[in-house]
């Protein structure tokens, strides 16, 4: 027998090893890693028949689907790491519809070099995050390229997931007078992926917010989901992305209180250490909805009665304004605009 062919019958050697292009290859090293690191860590019915696919039944009514790519450095950091965040983010593009997420799938792009405990040890933190919430990763592809032609790890997903009868949530929906509201303090991912890259150490501990916010959005959908115009994760770009994007897209402008704003006083000292706006970056666990006047309390009520949503604020309104400016009144007492970004203020953050 080749010695090759031996050496790929023995078991991963995850502690030391490290993924060659034998890994990608198609052949018994590929299958190995496959079974030994991904179906090993989201074992479940779908992957165990070991199809190229897999079917599922839905029941009838509108599908959401959503796809995207994570590249994230540093891989891990402070309350997640790459896999997590794969998981979370796709799953909160689902719920963001108002959806049940119901199932994932994963693409990884693998440098080779890169060593098989990293891999695993995403792996099985990406397994854990889908059965916690419920949603199983279910198909997937592994690809390994040459040395140098990647950063570690990449991880591309989709998912896809079932609206309530009635509800329509749309990105042109908001109206002059709908309440905005935000779901916890803006900024802790962005600032502490940005902070370990750069090994930058502060008094205080700052987490990654990264969640699977579809159960938040449950109950927000049942309290009083007639109400709610739409809803959004201001992930790249930040709060002061998703309040434009809205408001070019519903034809209004907003006006928010930057005192309302939830902030940790150690992100707040963070991103001026750093020269960050706040406004501008990034979240993995925090939502933005826009409420008709109406419903303002109801969803408030049912935000904060969820672990996810303990600091729901109200931070503004919109209005009506033909040039769609999101408009801010500052703490000192004056106002700004707050405008789109301008280029790439904090890249590889998700």
């Amino acid at each position: 027998m080749n010695v090759a062919i031996k050496a790929y019958k023995r078991k991963l050697d995850i502690n030391n090893g490290r993924v060659d292009l034998s890994h990608g290859a198609g052949g018994r090293a590929m299958g190995q890693l496959i079974e030994g690191i991904f179906h090993k860590a989201f074992d479940n019915e779908w992957l165990r028949a070991g199809n190229d696919q897999s079917a599922f039944t839905v029941a009838a009514g509108r599908m959401v689907m959503t796809t995207d790519g994570y590249v994230v450095s540093p891989l891990f950091f402070p309350g997640g790491n790459i896999g997590t965040l794969a998981v979370h983010g796709t799953i909160n593009d689902i719920a963001m519809a108002g959806a049940v997420p119901l199932y994932l799938s994963a693409s990884f792009i693998i440098e080779e070099g890169f060593p098989l405990a990293d891999l695993e040890r995403i792996a099985e933190s990406m397994g854990a995050a889908s059965r916690e919430a419920g949603v199983p990763i279910i198909t997937g592809d592994t690809k390994v390229v040459e040395r140098g032609k990647a950063d570690g790890v990449f991880i591309s997903t989709a998912g896809v997931g079932m609206v309530p009868a009635g509800l329509d949530l749309r990105s042109d929906a908001a109206r002059p007078g709908d309440a905005v509201i935000v779901s916890g303090s803006i900024g802790d991912h962005g600032v502490t992926v940005m902070s370990k890259r750069e090994n930058l150490e502060f008094d205080t501990d700052i987490v990654s917010d990264s969640a699977a916010l579809h159960g938040l959005v449950a109950t927000m959908v049942e309290a009083s989901g007639q109400h709610i115009r739409l809803m959004r994760d201001p992930t790249r770009g930040g709060i002061a992305a998703t309040l434009n994007e809205i408001a070019h897209q519903s034809k209004l402008g907003f006006h928010i209180d930057e005192e309302a704003i939830p902030l940790k006083p150690e992100v707040a000292a963070a991103c001026e250490f750093l020269g960050l706006d706040p406004l501008n970056v990034a979240n993995e666990g925090k939502l933005v909805v826009v409420v008709a006047p109406e419903g303002v309390e109801a969803v408030l009520a049912a935000m904060r009665a969820h672990p996810l949503g303990e600091e729901a604020a109200l931070i503004g309104h919109a209005v009506a304004d033909d040039h769609c400016f999101v408009q801010m009144a500052t703490s000192f007492g004056g106002g700004r605009i707050v405008d789109w970004l301008s280029g790439e203020q904090l890249p590889r953050i998700c």
